[in-house]
C-alpha cells in the first residue's frame, strides 16, 4: 500500500480524543484569535527562536508506511520545541495536565525534531497565553528520543487499523471505477462534451465555469468524470456543493445510479445541524444532550460499524447509526466524511468563513475536486456569508440580564460594546438613518467585540445554569462571526450603520466576494462551477472568483427549439412608476395566454406586493379560473401542498402566482402536463435599495458596470430560471410570455440564450391568443 499521509494534529485528535461535545467550549479556529498572538510571542522570544518550522517524518509501523507532517510553533537553540496555545481559561485552572492532547502534539513534534537533527533528547515547552488577561504560563519536560519514539509508534499503531481499512477500500474503489462505464445507454446532446470538459479540468487541476441548460444531465455529467479522475489518482475526494436540499437528492441519485453499474464509493450527505438535531431545542452541551455527552468515547466504534456496512450514507443512514450509538447526528456526518469519497453538502461548508469544514480545509489545500451546482445562487449567498451584523438590542438584552457585581468582567465587556453603540447612535441622529464608514473608523468598536469574545468564552462553561446563558451564547457566536469578518475586511467592504426605530445595527457588508471565493476554491485542486443559467458567463466568472484565463463553456439546450413557444409582449410597461396604469393590461395578457389551452400555468412577479395587486384584479376579472398564490413565509409542508395542486390531469385550468427568485422559480420540476406555460412579468429588477446601490457604486468605480452588476444581470438570471420551469424533458411542450417593453431593448435581447432567438413580438391580447392557439393546434 502507498504511504499514508497524515498531519500530527489529525493523528493526535483521532486517536486520543474523548469526552463530550460542548458548544460553550467551541473556539473560533486558530486564525481567528491565535495567529497575531503567536506572531507576537514568537517575535519577542529572541533571535535564537525559529518560528513556524515545518517538520516531516517517515515511519513504518505495523506494516504501514506513514508520512507524518506538521508545523511547530517554534524551535529554540535547535533543541527545544515550543507549542503555543491561546486559551480563555483563567490561569489558576491551567495545570501541567490541563489538556493531554496538547502534550501529545508536542511529543510528536519533539520526536520529529530529534529524528531530523539526530538529538538524544529534546526539551518540550508548552506555552499557554491567556487572552483576556494577557498572561503567559509555561511548562517544560525533557524527553529522550526513545521515549518519544515509543509514544509516537503507539499512536501510529492505533491509527494503522484505520489506515489499512482505508487502503483496502481505496483499492476496491479504484478497481470498480476503472471498470465503470457511463451509466446510461447513450449521451444526451451536449452531455459527452460536458463530461470530457469536467474530466480534463479534474485531471489538469484547473477551474471551469459552465452554463449547462436543463436537460443535458449536468449532475451525472460532472460526477461521473470526477469519479473517473478519482480512479486514476488525480483526486482524493469529490465535494458536490449545492444551494438547496432538492439538488442534494439529485446528486445522491446519480451516485446510486453509478453504484447500480458496479461502482464502490462511499458518499455522505451533510444535513444542516438545525434540521438533523434530535432535540426539540438544540443545545449542544453534555448536561442537556445525551447525544453530545461522551460523544468521542463512542465515536470510533460507530464509525467502524458504519464504514463496514454502508456506502450511501444519506441523512436516514446517519440518523440510524446516531441513534444506535447515542451520537450527535450532525457531528457524526462530519466525522464519517473523513472516510468518504464523495461529500454532498451546502455551499457554506466550503465558502463560509466560520462554519466551513475545518476537518478538511483548516490545514491548507487538499487533492479535492469541487463541483459547485446552481452556482448563480452563490453570488448573493457569498455576499451574505462574507458579511456580519451586530444589533444593539441583543447587546442590551444581555446587559440587562447580567448582575454587574456577580459577573463583573462579562458585564464590563458588554457595557464597552454598548458605549460605542451609544456614541454611534448620536452621530446617526445628526446624519440620518444610515451612515457608511470604513473599518478604520470603528477600531474601538472592533476591539470591544474581540474582547467580549474572550471574556464570554471563559464565562460560558462556568455558568451553565445561568438564565442569561442562551442570550450570551447567541451574542458570542454572532460576535465570533463579526470578528472573523473583520479579519477579511478590505477595500471590497463597507461598514453600514443603520438606525431603525429603537435599534441600531452595525453591518460589515461585502460588496465584492470574488477574491474571497477564489481563495476558498484554492483549497481544492480543481473546481467546476456550473448552472443551467450562467449568462453572461463573463459576469459570473468575474464575481465568483474566476481569473481572466479561467476556462468557460456555454452549452445550447438539448431540447428542440420549437417545443417552447416564446412570446414577448413589449407593448406593456411594468416599470415601478407605471405599474398602476398597466395593471389591467397585464391581467388581460395573462388571461390571453391561458385561453389557448386548458392546463397548469405559473405567473412570476418581481415582488410580493406587485403579485398581490395583479392577483386581486385577476380574481375579480376572471373568477372562473382557479388561482393560487405564493405566500411570504411558506414552510416545507405548505410549499409541497402548493406544488401538489399542479397535477397532470386537472379538470380545470390552474394558475399559480409566484415571486421571481423565490422557491417556485427555480429548482422545481413539474414535468409534462403538470406545467404547460409561464408568464414573466417584468425584467426581474429588485427595487432600488441601499445595499444594491452600494454594490452599483462599487462596480461603477472598479469596472464601470454598476447598474449591470447590481441590478440588471441578477434580475435577468431570475427571468431565465423561471422560464426554465416550463420545458423539463424531451417530450415537454409549453408557452412562455415575457411581459415588459424592456424585453425588446438590445441590452436585454443580448442576454437571451441562443435557443430563444425564435421569440415573437405580440402587440395585443388578440395576437397572444392567436399565437398560443396556433402553437397548441400544431402540437
Amino acid at each position: 500500500m502507498k504511504a499514508v499521509q497524515i498531519s500530527v494534529r489529525r493523528l493526535v485528535e483521532f486517536v486520543l480524543r474523548g469526552g463530550s461535545i460542548d458548544s460553550r467550549m467551541t473556539s473560533s479556529d486558530r486564525a481567528l484569535e491565535g495567529t497575531k498572538i503567536h506572531q507576537l510571542l514568537q517575535k519577542s522570544a529572541g533571535e535564537e527562536y525559529q518560528a513556524e518550522v515545518s517538520l516531516k517524518l517517515d515511519r513504518t509501523v505495523d506494516g504501514v508506511v506513514f508520512s507524518l507532517d506538521g508545523r511547530a510553533d517554534g524551535i529554540i537553540n535547535e533543541q527545544t520545541i515550543d507549542e503555543i496555545k491561546t486559551t480563555e481559561t483563567v490561569m489558576e485552572e491551567i495545570t501541567e495536565d490541563f489538556r493531554p492532547l496538547h502534550w501529545a502534539q508536542l511529543i510528536c513534534y519533539g520526536f520529529m525534531l530529534a529524528e531530523k537533527s539526530d538529538l538524544p533528547e529534546v526539551t518540550l515547552q508548552l506555552t499557554y497565553y491567556q487572552v483576556a488577561d494577557e498572561e503567559i504560563k509555561q511548562f517544560r519536560r525533557v524527553m529522550s528520543r526513545e521515549e518519544m519514539g515509543v509514544f509516537v509508534d503507539d499512536l501510529l499503531s492505533k491509527y494503522a487499523v484505520w489506515a489499512k481499512m482505508s487502503a483496502a477500500w481505496e483499492m476496491k474503489r479504484n478497481k470498480t471505477i476503472q471498470e465503470l462505464s457511463f451509466p446510461y445507454n447513450s449521451y444526451r446532446r451536449g452531455q459527452r462534451e460536458l463530461s470530457i470538459a469536467v474530466y480534463r479540468t479534474a485531471v489538469s487541476g484547473e477551474n471551469l465555469f459552465c452554463e449547462a441548460p436543463t436537460g443535458i444531465g449536468k449532475t451525472m455529467s460532472t460526477l461521473f468524470p470526477a469519479v473517473k479522475a478519482m480512479g486514476e489518482g488525480k483526486t482524493d475526494k469529490i465535494f458536490y456543493f449545492t444551494a438547496k436540499t432538492i439538488t442534494r437528492q439529485v446528486a445522491e441519485d446519480a451516485l446510486d445510479e453509478m453504484r447500480r453499474k458496479g461502482l464502490a464509493a462511499r458518499s455522505v450527505t451533510i444535513t444542516a445541524k438545525d434540521k438533523i438535531c434530535f432535540l426539540d431545542e438544540r443545545k449542544c452541551e453534555p448536561d442537556h444532550c445525551q447525544f453530545a455527552r461522551g460523544y468521542y468515547d463512542r465515536l470510533n466504534e460507530a464509525l467502524f460499524d458504519m464504514l463496514g456496512q454502508e456506502e450511501a450514507i444519506t441523512r436516514t443512514v446517519v440518523e440510524q447509526y446516531a441513534r444506535k450509538y447515542t451520537l450527535c447526528p450532525f457531528e457524526l456526518s462530519l466525522d464519517v466524511a473523513l472516510f468518504c469519497d464523495a461529500i454532498v453538502c451546502d455551499y457554506n461548508y466550503l465558502f463560509d468563513p466560520v462554519v466551513y469544514l475545518k476537518r478538511f480545509f483548516s490545514e491548507g489545500p487538499g487533492k479535492y475536486t469541487f463541483l459547485v451546482d446552481e452556482v448563480h445562487n452563490l453570488v448573493d449567498r457569498a455576499r451574505s456569508m462574507f458579511s456580519a451584523t451586530l444589533r444593539k438590542s441583543l447587546i442590551m438584552q444581555v446587559k440587562r440580564q447580567l448582575d454587574k457585581k456577580l459577573h463583573k468582567r462579562l458585564w464590563n465587556s458588554v457595557n464597552a460594546m454598548n458605549k460605542v453603540m451609544v456614541s454611534l447612535n448620536k452621530q446617526l441622529s445628526e446624519s440620518g438613518e444610515t451612515i457608511h464608514v470604513n473599518k478604520i473608523g470603528l477600531t474601538e468598536w472592533n476591539e470591544s467585540v474581540l474582547k467580549f469574545t474572550f471574556v464570554a468564552k471563559e464565562w460560558l462553561p462556568q455558568n451553565t445554569q445561568s438564565e442569561t446563558q442562551s442570550d450570551v451564547l447567541e451574542l458570542y457566536f454572532e460576535s465570533l462571526r463579526y470578528v472573523k469578518i473583520a479579519e477579511l475586511y478590505d477595500e471590497r467592504y463597507t461598514t453600514q450603520i443603520t438606525r431603525t426605530h429603537s435599534d441600531l445595527e452595525i453591518k460589515q457588508l461585502c460588496l465584492d466576494p470574488a477574491f474571497l471565493l477564489s481563495e476558498k476554491l484554492k483549497l481544492g485542486a480543481s473546481s467546476v462551477l456550473f448552472s443551467a443559467t450562467l449568462r453572461p458567463i463573463d459576469y459570473y466568472t468575474n464575481v465568483l472568483g474566476g481569473e481572466e484565463d479561467t476556462s468557460r463553456m456555454v452549452f445550447s439546450s438539448p431540447f428542440e427549439q420549437q417545443n417552447m413557444h416564446l412570446l414577448v409582449a413589449d407593448n406593456i410597461s411594468t416599470k415601478y412608476q407605471m405599474r398602476d396604469q398597466s395593471l389591467a393590461s397585464v391581467v388581460e395578457a395573462l388571461a390571453a395566454l391561458i385561453a389557448g389551452k386548458k392546463g397548469n400555468y405559473l405567473f412570476f412577479f418581481p415582488s410580493f406586493q406587485y403579485l398581490q395587486n395583479v392577483y386581486e384584479l385577476f380574481r375579480e376579472k376572471h373568477p372562473e379560473i382557479v388561482a393560487r398564490k405564493q405566500e411570504g413565509a411558506m414552510d416545507e409542508e405548505q410549499r409541497e401542498a402548493f406544488l401538489e395542486a399542479f397535477k397532470a390531469g386537472n379538470s380545470e385550468t390552474l394558475v399559480g402566482f409566484c415571486v421571481l427568485g423565490g422557491v417556485f422559480s427555480e429548482g422545481i420540476d413539474l414535468r409534462g402536463e403538470r406545467l404547460i406555460g409561464a408568464a414573466i412579468v417584468g425584467v426581474g429588477l429588485a427595487q432600488l435599495n441601499p445595499e444594491s446601490d452600494l454594490i452599483k457604486d462599487y462596480y461603477n468605480e472598479t469596472i464601470g458596470q454598476g447598474f449591470d452588476y447590481a441590478y440588471q444581470l441578477p434580475g435577468m438570471n431570475k427571468v431565465l430560471q423561471a422560464v426554465g420551469r416550463v420545458i423539463r424533458g424531451e417530450s415537454d411542450r409549453g408557452v412562455v410570455l415575457l411581459i415588459d417593453e424592456r424585453f425588446s431593448a438590445s441590452r436585454y435581447r443580448t442576454l437571451f440564450p441562443a435557443h430563444w432567438n425564435h421569440a415573437k413580438i405580440v402587440k395585443n391580447t388578440k395576437e397572444i391568443t392567436e399565437q398560443v392557439t396556433e402553437f397548441w393546434r400544431n402540437n
